[in-house]
């Protein structure tokens, strides 16, 4: 097929692939794609297609490279780094109509289930069989398996059942040199490498997944759920530490700080402590025993940690009350403050309450508003930086507050991303985290799966072109080194 031609005659030869009710061109339609849930950048594609076959997204994928004309997978776009930001040069491929559970297994506790799929979906359909789907981001109403995948995304409960990489057994993906692929299995033992651990994160730069089978988990028999309040946000952070010290691990420890219990008071009313500059909460979960011995423990490890109100939820009613404002707090940010950017960065939980000062410090230094939310057990920041758009110069500033924020998580040993991924936002600050020899080799994995650089270009790394290799006759990874098959 020939790559010659001008993107409007290319185009031609796309839009005989799909019908014209799930093709359009048109600006009015390429509107609702043009941002993700990092809006403060837009970017309308050439095209937007919806392909609603697993076959029609294998021929769209194939039909990019022979034209070499760069795609973004998208699901529901509540990627916040820009990550499922348009191409100037390239087309969207919608996802949001492969949306199938495929099938359901009780007994090995699997799902397989297509990229369109909504989180909740997986937990709502496998609830009568007693199981549940355990990640479980903010957004979990909305977001897509498929982008679950893409960006590895934790929630709430990571800090107990992991990332969606550990609860990933195997997929089946188109990547970008339009081959077709099977990774891994329902089986949690496996001989190969973990292809699809390595899938898991790489923010569609190698390709689209088309068929996950995703590990499912019991459900807890009772849960103890304890809001904490504090007059300091720092004496928080050092809660957490001290509660997993205590040797506890808890289903879930969230931090919100002051302005983030404002936003989600005036939002959904849930009933914070009043007067607090800091709320901690604290859910156990499990064998109803071992809850019932642990909570015990937990009361007297908080009770030593300056808090002063601790409130334990009596009823499902409370607990989900509680859980309300947290899940809430992204959304309810709009209540006060027209714009806001979200940052995930990582430190060491012990160094968290360190981190927390740090931000204040930021904030109160760059005179920008910052609202901390974050996975306190594992050290996963969320500050929103608040901003308004509309003010000359405030974008600018909100940029250098997360920049500083960023660094912050780097100088500590942390990490530029928990969760939301590199996208185009973080990119410049990976070779701060990584050395040149490790940045290489980012590169040589990128292009063993994807050559010509179509998928999702310009995300993740700070330089969009990698070095293009021509050998040719060997297994995309096996000319890079990357396996062998002596």
């Amino acid at each position: 097929m020939s790559k010659v031609g001008s993107p409007i005659d290319k185009l031609k030869t796309l839009s005989k692939l799909i019908p014209s009710d799930r093709y359009a061109s048109s600006v009015a339609f390429q509107a609702a794609f043009e941002s993700d849930g990092l809006t403060a950048f837009s970017q309308r594609p050439l095209a937007v297609v919806i392909p609603e076959t697993i076959e029609e997204v294998v021929a769209i994928v194939r039909w990019c490279r022979d034209h070499e004309v760069p795609f973004v997978a998208r699901g529901s776009g509540t990627s916040l780094s820009g990550g499922s930001l348009p191409i100037a040069d390239g087309i969207v491929i919608a996802l949001n109509r492969i949306n199938h559970i495929l099938s359901l297994d009780p007994q090995q506790r699997t799902a397989v289930v297509e990229p369109g799929v909504i989180n909740i979906k997986v937990s709502q359909r496998s609830s009568p069989h007693g199981l549940t789907f355990a990640p479980d981001p903010s957004s979990q109403t909305v977001c897509t398996i498929g982008g679950n995948l893409a960006f590895n995304a934790g929630g709430a409960h990571c800090l107990k059942y992991g990332m969606t990489s550990n609860h990933v057994l195997g997929l089946k993906a188109v990547l970008g040199n339009g081959e077709t692929v099977e990774f891994g299995s329902q089986s949690c033992e496996s001989i190969e490498p973990d292809y699809s651990g390595l899938f898991c994160g790489s923010e569609g730069v190698f390709g689209i997944a088309t068929e996950i089978t995703l590990r499912l988990q019991a459900k807890p028999e009772c849960f103890h759920t304890v809001l904490v309040g504090y007059q300091s946000l720092s004496v928080a952070g050092d809660a957490v530490s001290a509660v997993i010290e205590s040797g506890l691990l808890p289903g879930a420890m969230e931090i919100m700080d002051a302005l983030s219990i404002e936003a989600v008071e005036a939002a959904v009313g849930c009933g914070y402590p009043k007067g607090c500059e800091a709320v901690l909460i604290v859910e156990l979960e499990g064998p109803r025993e071992r809850v019932e011995f642990e909570k015990h423990q937990l009361d007297a490890v908080l009770r030593k940690t300056q808090s002063f109100s601790i409130h334990v939820a009596e009823t499902e009613a409370e607990r989900l009350r509680i859980w309300k404002g947290r899940k809430a707090a992204f959304s309810a940010a709009g209540r006060i403050s027209p714009d806001f950017l979200v940052q995930d960065g990582v430190v060491p939980r012990k160094r968290l309450g360190e981190a927390l000062t740090r931000i204040q410090q930021i904030s109160r230094e760059s005179g920008i508003r910052v609202a901390n939310v974050f996975h306190a057990g594992d050290g996963n920041l969320h500050p929103m930086i608040l901003y308004d758009g509309n003010r000359e110069g405030e974008l600018h500033r909100a940029e250098q507050v997360c920049s500083r924020i960023i660094r912050v998580c780097i100088e500590m040993g942390g990490s530029v991303t928990g969760e939301h991924g590199i996208g185009m936002e973080k990119r410049e600050y990976l070779p701060e985290m990584f050395d040149p020899p490790t940045m290489a080799l980012f590169h040589r994995i990128r292009e063993a799966f994807d050559p010509q650089q179509i998928a999702n270009r310009g995300k993740m790394f700070p330089d969009a072109e990698a070095p293009s290799l021509s050998m040719r006759g060997l297994h995309p990874l096996e000319k890079q080194g990357l396996i062998s098959r002596e």
